[in-house]
């Protein structure tokens, strides 16, 4: 794990010199300044009524989030809450490549490289988020004045290799979300309403799982980047692969699916944030997904996957 942080610091530092100071700065900021600030309350909105109080002064609330993508699906909970409590517009600005910092455990690498959101992951998430009633403005910013820096989960008083990401954004704001309710709402896509819908990234694997016994399946469809493409069909052959425009496109895929399956990377989150049928592949190393509400479920042995399936797949 200190090595693979090491390699993505080296990695920023060498590729871009501005950028790599920024993150210095910014872990700097973080880890002391932004903490003690934090645990005392001073300049945040550090509590609810806090929160509301300046939402109904100003009539709106701009806030900021730097990503990783699914972090992102899962401050969503939290944000519609704020919403309904506030009753005022909420505005979603996001902040462009801050270095990726790995939970502990996780040592596979990032379709992103070494940042957390860059504008093309952004251009995919913006349609779906924009689509979501609560949500006012969805786009990057740096210049937007920010009312809740949701990345304060990322101050270090949050542990983040344990319990459950959709948690993060409620801690640091004092809402609690009904995560058992989606949050997500989009049109399905009914054409895949035959078909098993499977994603499994690189981070976050189970390395005790075998997909083989999923052949038998007929209309399995793949969701991913083509390096993890590549590697589920030297198990599955006959999978076919499904590359989406935007996340929107994928949404609805996950909408009108019979079943999803897929281990804790962005498209089981939203699986999650659908609320569709759906089993999660759970990692030993990290487990900071947890299904909540009607069909969820989850796995740590090969013969438990396969159960669900049978259930699920009829």
């Amino acid at each position: 794990m200190k090595k693979k942080g090491l390699l993505n610091k080296l990695w920023l530092k060498h590729t871009d010199k501005r950028g790599y100071k920024e993150y210095k700065w910014q872990l700097v900021n973080y880890k002391d300044v932004e903490f003690k600030r934090f645990i005392t309350g001073n300049q945040r909105l550090s509590n609810f009524p806090q929160i509301k109080e300046h939402a109904l002064a100003n009539g709106k609330l701009n806030l900021n989030h730097s990503g990783n993508a699914g972090d992102i699906i899962y401050a969503l909970p939290t944000i519609r809450e704020i919403h309904e409590l506030t009753g005022v517009p909420v505005n979603l600005y996001f902040t462009l490549n801050r270095p990726m910092i790995f939970a502990e455990g996780v040592t596979h690498s990032h379709a992103l490289g070494g940042v957390m959101l860059n504008q093309k992951m952004i251009d995919m998430l913006v349609p779906l988020i924009k689509s979501q009633p609560y949500i006012n403005e969805c786009e990057a910013s740096s210049d937007k004045p920010i009312d809740i820096d949701l990345d304060y989960f990322r101050s270090g008083f949050v542990p983040q290799d344990k319990g459950n990401i959709a948690h993060w954004c409620a801690y640091i704001t004092g809402v609690n979300p009904p995560l058992w309710k989606k949050w997500l709402t989009v049109e399905p896509d009914h054409t895949y309403k035959d078909t098993i819908i499977l994603a499994r990234s690189e981070r976050y694997r189970n390395i005790m799982i075998d997909h083989k016994f999923l052949n038998k399946y007929d209309n399995m469809i793949f969701i991913g980047v083509e390096s993890e493409y590549n590697d589920i069909i030297k198990t599955m052959p006959n999978i076919k692969w499904v590359k989406v425009d935007d996340f929107l496109q994928m949404a609805k895929m996950i909408a009108g699916c019979k079943l999803f399956i897929g281990n804790q990377s962005f498209p089981f989150s939203i699986a999650e944030a659908l609320k569709v049928p759906r089993i999660l592949e759970v990692s030993f190393d990290v487990i900071n997904v947890v299904p909540e509400g009607e069909g969820g479920y989850d796995f740590f042995f090969q013969d438990h996957f396969e159960t669900l399936v049978e259930k699920l797949a009829r």
